[in-house]
Protein backbone atom coordinates (compact mmCIF):
# COMPACT_ATOMS: atom_id res chain seq x y z
CA UNK A 1 0.00 0.00 0.00
CA UNK A 2 1.69 3.13 -1.52
CA UNK A 3 0.76 6.68 0.27
CA UNK A 4 1.29 9.88 -1.61
CA UNK A 5 4.04 12.56 -0.36
CA UNK A 6 1.11 14.26 0.27
CA UNK A 7 -0.30 12.04 2.96
CA UNK A 8 2.93 11.02 4.70
CA UNK A 9 3.23 15.01 5.05
CA UNK A 10 0.23 15.30 6.89
CA UNK A 11 0.99 12.02 8.74
CA UNK A 12 4.18 13.68 10.06
CA UNK A 13 2.55 17.10 10.97
CA UNK A 14 -0.05 15.35 13.09
CA UNK A 15 2.14 13.60 14.63
CA UNK A 16 4.25 16.56 15.64
CA UNK A 17 1.28 18.08 17.03
CA UNK A 18 0.20 14.96 18.86
CA UNK A 19 3.76 14.74 20.62
CA UNK A 20 3.72 18.78 21.26
CA UNK A 21 0.50 18.71 22.66
CA UNK A 22 0.96 15.24 24.93
CA UNK A 23 3.77 17.39 26.83
CA UNK A 24 2.83 18.48 30.45
CA UNK A 25 4.36 21.75 29.28
CA UNK A 26 1.43 22.45 26.53
CA UNK A 27 -1.24 21.73 29.55
CA UNK A 28 0.77 24.50 31.23
CA UNK A 29 0.64 27.07 28.17
CA UNK A 30 -3.22 25.84 27.45
CA UNK A 31 -3.98 26.70 31.15
CA UNK A 32 -2.21 29.93 31.61
CA UNK A 33 -3.56 31.41 28.51
CA UNK A 34 -7.09 30.35 29.60
CA UNK A 35 -6.74 31.88 33.04
CA UNK A 36 -5.31 35.00 31.45
CA UNK A 37 -8.15 34.93 28.74
CA UNK A 38 -10.98 35.29 31.65
CA UNK A 39 -8.90 37.97 33.22
CA UNK A 40 -9.02 39.84 30.73
CA UNK A 41 -12.68 39.41 29.41
CA UNK A 42 -13.57 39.82 33.28
CA UNK A 43 -11.56 43.23 33.11
CA UNK A 44 -13.37 44.54 29.88
CA UNK A 45 -16.88 43.60 30.87
CA UNK A 46 -17.21 40.23 29.15
CA UNK A 47 -18.11 41.60 25.38
CA UNK A 48 -20.37 39.09 23.72
CA UNK A 49 -17.75 39.15 20.85
CA UNK A 50 -14.79 37.42 22.43
CA UNK A 51 -16.62 34.69 24.31
CA UNK A 52 -18.05 33.93 20.79
CA UNK A 53 -14.16 33.88 19.45
CA UNK A 54 -12.73 32.75 22.08
CA UNK A 55 -15.58 30.01 21.92
CA UNK A 56 -15.42 28.81 18.05
CA UNK A 57 -11.48 28.81 18.61
CA UNK A 58 -11.96 26.39 21.30
CA UNK A 59 -14.20 24.23 18.96
CA UNK A 60 -11.64 24.10 15.95
CA UNK A 61 -9.13 23.32 18.55
CA UNK A 62 -11.18 20.83 19.58
CA UNK A 63 -12.43 19.33 16.41
CA UNK A 64 -8.80 19.07 15.16
CA UNK A 65 -6.86 17.45 18.09
CA UNK A 66 -9.91 14.79 17.79
CA UNK A 67 -8.18 13.61 14.23
CA UNK A 68 -4.94 14.13 15.80
CA UNK A 69 -5.64 11.81 18.72
CA UNK A 70 -7.82 9.65 16.54
CA UNK A 71 -4.94 9.61 13.70
CA UNK A 72 -2.12 8.93 16.22
CA UNK A 73 -4.02 6.39 18.02
CA UNK A 74 -4.56 4.15 14.87
CA UNK A 75 -0.88 4.50 13.48
CA UNK A 76 0.22 3.30 17.40
CA UNK A 77 -2.32 0.53 17.35
CA UNK A 78 -1.50 -0.58 14.30
CA UNK A 79 2.37 -0.75 14.94
CA UNK A 80 1.58 -2.49 18.04
CA UNK A 81 -0.77 -5.02 16.15
CA UNK A 82 2.11 -5.61 13.34
CA UNK A 83 4.86 -6.82 16.57
CA UNK A 84 2.05 -8.53 17.90
CA UNK A 85 1.52 -10.74 14.76
CA UNK A 86 5.23 -11.06 14.48
CA UNK A 87 5.76 -12.56 18.14
CA UNK A 88 2.85 -15.00 17.21
CA UNK A 89 4.28 -16.20 13.99
CA UNK A 90 7.94 -16.78 15.74
CA UNK A 91 6.33 -18.87 18.24
CA UNK A 92 6.29 -22.18 17.11
CA UNK A 93 3.93 -23.10 19.52
CA UNK A 94 1.27 -20.14 18.74
CA UNK A 95 -1.86 -20.18 16.73
CA UNK A 96 -1.52 -19.15 13.48
CA UNK A 97 -5.54 -18.14 12.75
CA UNK A 98 -4.78 -15.27 16.20
CA UNK A 99 -2.94 -13.20 13.86
CA UNK A 100 -5.68 -12.10 11.88
CA UNK A 101 -8.58 -12.64 14.75
CA UNK A 102 -9.29 -8.88 14.36
CA UNK A 103 -10.94 -8.89 11.06
CA UNK A 104 -13.25 -12.01 12.70
CA UNK A 105 -16.54 -12.28 12.96
CA UNK A 106 -17.87 -11.38 16.40
CA UNK A 107 -18.74 -15.30 16.84
CA UNK A 108 -15.16 -16.35 16.50
CA UNK A 109 -14.21 -13.76 18.84
CA UNK A 110 -16.71 -14.67 21.67
CA UNK A 111 -15.82 -18.28 21.14
CA UNK A 112 -11.88 -17.56 21.31
CA UNK A 113 -12.35 -14.99 23.94
CA UNK A 114 -14.71 -18.46 26.22
CA UNK A 115 -11.87 -20.90 24.45
CA UNK A 116 -9.12 -18.05 26.50
CA UNK A 117 -11.34 -17.84 30.23
CA UNK A 118 -11.66 -22.11 30.25
CA UNK A 119 -7.75 -22.38 29.34
CA UNK A 120 -6.87 -19.78 32.45
CA UNK A 121 -9.83 -21.30 34.51
CA UNK A 122 -7.71 -24.59 33.93
CA UNK A 123 -4.91 -23.29 35.02
CA UNK A 124 -6.16 -22.49 38.58
CA UNK A 125 -7.38 -25.06 41.32
CA UNK A 126 -10.29 -25.39 43.22
CA UNK A 127 -9.55 -22.52 45.58
CA UNK A 128 -8.39 -19.74 42.47
CA UNK A 129 -4.94 -20.15 43.21
CA UNK A 130 -2.73 -20.31 40.13
CA UNK A 131 -1.48 -24.29 39.37
CA UNK A 132 2.26 -24.64 40.20
CA UNK A 133 4.08 -24.83 36.75
CA UNK A 134 6.77 -27.02 36.47
CA UNK A 135 8.31 -25.15 33.81
CA UNK A 136 8.34 -22.17 34.86
CA UNK A 137 11.82 -20.85 36.26
CA UNK A 138 12.60 -20.82 40.22
CA UNK A 139 13.85 -17.98 41.75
Amino acid sequence: MEHSTSTQRVSRVLHWVGELTSRASSTVVVAVVVVVYAVVLAVNGFPGRWQTGFSTAAEAVTLIMLFVIQHTQNRQQLVTQLKLDELIRASPHADDLLVHLEVAKDEELIEREQAQLAHHDALRDADGNPVNDTNADES
